[in-house]
């Protein structure tokens, strides 16, 4: 693959990793953010330039990774945004997630300046950001996607063209509810046997090697049980993803009554000054319900 002028905006606790790692590839990477350029990526030797639309206006593609729907809107369209420095050929992925209906919309207008448009979140966390072991969903047009596909592969590992754009906002919203879901089911198995007086530790490494096993109950109800809520994945960024999923519901049509109890779970975390603590204290909720916490494995 020939070397690309890439652009990237959004240098957070996913976005740094993912831009380093497009730069280590030798990839030449320009970058704004309204920060501090993080230092691994000054260590790189990226090109840190001072607006949107400067950055649209060096790169051939151009990548966001912010955190939600107008973030995006105001990168895009806003003064000195990236569309004003946009030209006919260029390709706009955004990597955040975000609102499927809007995304739908925003492609119609990068579409209208002649460039192509992919949605494609991620899941995976800052570990899989830094290992480039994302799982990546892509929505938009399949020649545009098999262009850039080489630079997904610096990113991550299970990349799948969903469909047309806004498909992958839609994978994604659909992924955060099972694994929304899937967090709050370990934190009630895992508090219901702390307060009945068995050690969670033991009782997660017996679960680990029956039906019940999986990936949620590996990592985080280890950070449950250790108390680890470093994010990671924050509440309040899972709570943005779920009311896109509620909100998406109404819409449609569809009951997602699970989704809402995980979606109050969030809620009461974030209402207890939580909500930047790792979507794993979820579990908080539920022990503050129980006026027990994990630690304590005494029965009361």
């Amino acid at each position: 693959m020939s070397i690309k002028k890439i652009g990237f905006i959004g240098l957070g606790i996913m976005g740094t990793p993912m831009a380093a790692n497009l730069r280590k590839a030798g990839h030449e990477l320009f970058v704004y953010t309204r920060s501090a350029t993080p230092p691994d990526l000054v260590e790189l030797g990226v090109t840190r330039l001072d607006s949107s639309q400067a950055v649209a206006q060096q790169a051939e593609v151009i990548i966001l990774m912010l955190p939600d729907t107008p973030d995006v809107e105001s990168v895009l369209f806003g003064a000195a945004g990236v569309a004003a420095g946009l030209s006919a050929g260029k390709t706009v992925i955004d990597m955040s997630s975000i609102s499927p209906m809007a995304t739908k919309q925003f492609a119609q207008k990068i579409n209208a300046l002649g460039c192509d448009y992919l949605d494609a979140p991620v899941s995976g966390g800052e570990v899989g950001a830094r290992a480039a072991s994302l799982t990546i969903m892509v929505g938009g047009p399949e020649v545009a996607f098999e262009r850039v596909k080489p630079l997904f592969e610096l990113m991550g590992k299970n990349i799948t063209l969903v469909g047309g754009n806004g498909d992958g906002q839609t994978t994604k919203v659909a992924n955060q509810i099972i694994v929304a879901l899937n967090i709050a089911a370990v934190s009630e198995a895992l508090v219901f046997a702390s307060k009945a007086g068995a050690d969670p530790a033991r009782v997660r490494q017996a679960l680990m090697g029956g039906f019940a096993a999986s990936r949620i109950l590996e990592v985080h109800g280890e950070r449950m049980i250790k108390r680890t809520f470093k994010p990671g994945f924050r509440i309040k960024l899972h709570q943005k993803d779920l009311n896109l999923a509620l909100s998406g519901a109404r819409e449609l049509g569809v009951a997602l009554p699970q989704t809402a109890n995980a979606a109050q779970l969030m809620q009461a975390c974030a209402a207890h000054g939580m909500g930047d603590l790792d979507h794993s204290a979820l579990v908080r909720a539920l022990e503050l319900l129980a006026d027990h916490e994990l630690s304590d494995t005494s029965a009361t």
